[in-house]
């Protein structure tokens, strides 16, 4: 069985590292806060105390942290995993980060002798409590395929999209598109209960119609019961918006849509709403 490494148990990483403890993977986790860890032993995990110890045992490290930043720092450094990577050893950074941080951190594996595979995923807690992920991976090819049985683990599908880069551009094009839909959905929702309709006939006409999807489906109930139980922290999106923007302006390419998205992203963290559901964006609008 393979020994598998897993870096970040926020929302998402925890219950991801959670199916593979399950599924009967051998697995050590890390956290930057050490107490975050304590759940995944209980059930069997090991700990490491860095990253570089955590990729030293491991014959494949996977990562899920917060942004560049963070991904950044757990790779490099004399504590870092690419420190402990060796030599045919392989590490799938999950995390969403433009493709310039993914490449950054594909060049410092490898020339640790080490293989590289970004894998960012499309879902939020739920999907990865239920193991029905979206994994978006690119890269070593031959890592890919010895991820394979923990990729069928956490997702429900994950597609081989070329080189390292390509990952990360979906998972942004994905973020963007989803932002937008929601940042438009809120206001629709909001013009329709100032104007007097009823809330719960405009999710069924929208439901019913050609605009049907699961996160309106979703996130429309927790609109109408004010309820922002984090499943996606609004922050991230408002990351992803800034770093497929970014990506818009080296591509010369105009993304207004997005901008004006991003700016009600904006607008809601300033308001405190950082840390709650991406939903959250409604609060500003209504």
């Amino acid at each position: 069985m393979t020994r598998i490494g897993f870096l970040g148990l926020g929302i998402m990483g925890k219950a991801m590292a959670l199916n593979l403890v399950k599924a009967g993977f051998e697995v050590t986790v890390w956290n930057r806060n050490p107490n975050k860890c304590a759940d995944l032993v209980a059930q069997g995990a090991k700990q490491a105390d860095t990253p570089k110890e955590l990729a030293a045992s491991c014959d494949i490290s996977f990562a899920m942290v917060a942004d560049p930043e963070a991904a950044l720092a757990i790779c490099l450094g004399p504590d870092g995993v690419a420190a402990g990577i060796g030599e045919g050893r392989g590490y799938v950074d999950m995390s969403t980060v433009d493709d310039s941080t993914s490449q950054a951190v594909a060049q410092a594996i490898i020339q640790a002798g080490g293989r590289f595979l970004e894998a960012p995923v499309s879902g939020t807690k739920k999907p990865a409590e239920d193991g029905t992920l979206v994994i978006l991976a690119a890269g070593d090819k031959s890592l890919y395929n010895d991820a394979l049985p923990a990729f069928e683990v956490m997702g429900k599908m994950s597609p081989y999209l070329g080189e390292v880069g390509q990952g990360a551009k979906m998972k942004l094009v994905v973020n963007m598109i989803m932002g937008g839909m929601l940042s438009i959905f809120s206001e629709g929702m909001a013009l329709g209960l100032k104007s007097g309709l009823d809330a719960q006939q405009l999710s069924d006409v929208l439901d019913a119609g050609a605009m049907a999807n699961p996160m309106f489906k979703i996130k429309g109930p927790m609109l109408l019961a004010e309820d922002y139980s984090t499943s996606f922290p609004l922050k991230h999106m408002q990351k992803d918006l800034r770093l497929a923007l970014a990506l818009g302006d080296k591509l010369d390419l105009a993304l207004p849509t997005a901008a004006i998205t991003n700016e009600a992203f904006k607008q809601a963290r300033k308001a405190g709403y950082a840390d709650e559901d991406i939903a959250a964006v409604y609060k500003t609008v209504k």
